[in-house]
């Protein structure tokens, strides 16, 4: 009996079954911990995508904001903080997210000079700086990784996430852009502005306007700009009244001199383009060019040999000032937006993938008169109404051609240079319109609400204040506004600091 009962007992004592409850307890902490680890790194790595992707927002953000006129160290670091996921003076970014607690945000300005990957020179922003470094930093919580603690096992309660990135002003676009600038030269931009900004002509203000957009855009590719000009952006030049072709070259030739007026040309919409030559009327003064710049890159000096550099004032010797303004034909500027438009369909299909840009500068007044504008078969030009070409309706036909101008891919940014609120003589009835209100109308987006390739130097002393836009610029800082919208800011790698 005593035998039964010991044998019972040993067997109780060699019974492995109950380890089985320790083995899983074990176990199960094990596998929580394993599921809290991935969760809580899963939920991590999306928090820094977000926060990388915030940071790349504010850099790109702040190198744009360098580029605009009277731009300081406050102003960009203001629009960092609007597109960051930090908190700012109680003010929150753009970017902020419950996932990103108590972001902070901290911006580096430096100066770079030996980089290919920034052309922009410290001297073309106001700043005195061409590049900004932005580090963002969070920390987010974890939530299954902290509750192995419980089981003794040390955990992180929370975990410090830290994103980088840097950017650089007006590095150019992925893509060549070709730029057609058609410049108002009748007789009234040989007046005087004398407000204190110039205190010139009008034709030399608008001239070291050019100069400023010159300087801004990149025209030759990154690779070359060092060594040769592999053309990148690329300007021509448009005037009206138009001239005799064979005497377009006054104006990019040193002693300058006037080329031979002719009346209105009337080149038809969409027409195949080819440049006009001997005695045909052209309003192009240069081809599309490249070599506007003295060191082959964005905000070197313009060149005083090029064509460009000629034309708009950068030409060494007394007798050497540009464009100048011979009028005599009154102001239509209607078939020079549809020069401007073909020439610009004729550059990018010589380089693929381009795009095209219209800058259009002139008071707006149009008010050409009986004689001054002569047909295809070089007959003058009567009145049909709204119909191109036409006597009548002179603001709207100028309308109707930028617009077709933007309809077909172009950018089209109109500058009011003493614009007035009056005037527009030939457009009466229901058709009745201000200059100022032509040159808005003019502008790619306008008709819907899109202010942005609108411009007006509203503080000219001609009409002065009679046409605002929604940003009051003077010459020079509209036309460093439109190179920085042609250019844009990029991201560069971070080590280049």
């Amino acid at each position: 009996m005593n035998t039964q009962r010991d044998s019972m007992i040993l067997r109780a004592f060699r019974e492995e079954g109950g380890q089985m409850l320790v083995w899983m307890a074990l176990l199960s902490g094990m596998i929580i911990g394993v599921a809290g680890i991935s969760i809580d790194l899963g939920h991590t790595y999306v928090c820094y995508r977000e926060l990388q992707a915030s940071t790349d927002a504010a850099s790109l953000a702040g190198a744009y904001a360098m580029t605009l006129p009277g731009a300081t160290t406050t102003t960009v670091q203001a629009k960092v903080n609007a597109f960051s996921s930090a908190t700012t003076n109680g003010v929150s970014g753009a970017n902020a997210s419950p996932n990103l607690p108590s972001a902070t945000a901290t911006t580096t300005f430096r100066c770079v000079t030996d980089s290919t990957f920034v052309p922009a020179p410290c001297s073309a922003s106001p700043t005195g700086y061409n590049v900004l470094q932005v580090v963002q930093s969070s920390t987010i919580p974890t939530y299954f990784i902290r509750v192995l603690s419980v089981v003794g096992i040390k955990a992180a309660q929370s975990m410090t996430l830290s994103a980088k990135s840097t950017a650089t002003m007006m590095a150019g676009k992925s893509t060549q852009v070709n730029v057609a600038m058609v410049l108002d030269t009748t007789a009234s931009m040989g007046s005087n502005d004398s407000d204190a900004n110039c205190n010139n002509t009008r034709i030399y203000c608008a001239l070291s306007g050019v100069q400023k957009l010159l300087q801004g855009l990149t025209p030759c590719s990154s690779y070359s700009a060092k060594t040769g000009c592999t053309p990148y952006d690329q300007v021509s030049l448009f005037t009206f009244p138009n001239v005799k072709a064979s005497t377009a070259s006054n104006d990019t030739t040193c002693p300058s001199a006037n080329p031979t007026i002719l009346p209105y040309s009337t080149p038809a919409q969409g027409a195949t383009w080819s440049a006009p030559s001997g005695n045909g009327a052209t309003y192009q003064i240069t081809n599309y060019l490249s070599d506007y710049s003295s060191t082959n890159q964005q905000g070197g000096s313009v060149s005083s040999s090029s064509d460009l550099g000629i034309a708009t004032g950068s030409g060494t010797g007394s007798n050497c000032k540009g464009i100048q303004t011979p009028g005599g034909d009154g102001t239509y500027y209607t078939g020079a937006i549809y020069a401007a438009q073909s020439s610009l369909v004729a550059a990018q299909a010589a380089n693929p993938g381009s795009e095209n840009v219209m800058i259009i500068l002139s008071d707006g007044d149009a008010n050409a008169q009986s004689g001054k504008m002569v047909n295809s078969s070089n007959q003058n030009v009567g009145h049909s109404g709204n119909t191109y070409p036409s006597l009548d309706d002179q603001c709207h036909q100028a309308i109707t051609a930028a617009n077709y101008a933007t309809a077909n891919g172009t950018i089209v940014y109109t500058i009011a240079y003493g614009a007035s609120s009056s005037g527009c003589a030939s457009d009466t009835g229901s058709l009745a319109i201000s200059p100022c209100s032509a040159m808005q109308q003019m502008s790619s987006g306008w008709s819907s609400g899109d202010t942005s390739h609108f411009y007006s130097d509203a503080s000219a002393s001609q009409n002065k204040g009679q046409c605002a836009a929604t940003s009051t610029y003077t010459l020079n800082n509209i036309f460093t506004s439109i190179a920085a919208k042609i250019s844009q800011a990029r991201l560069i790698p971070d080590g280049i600091t």
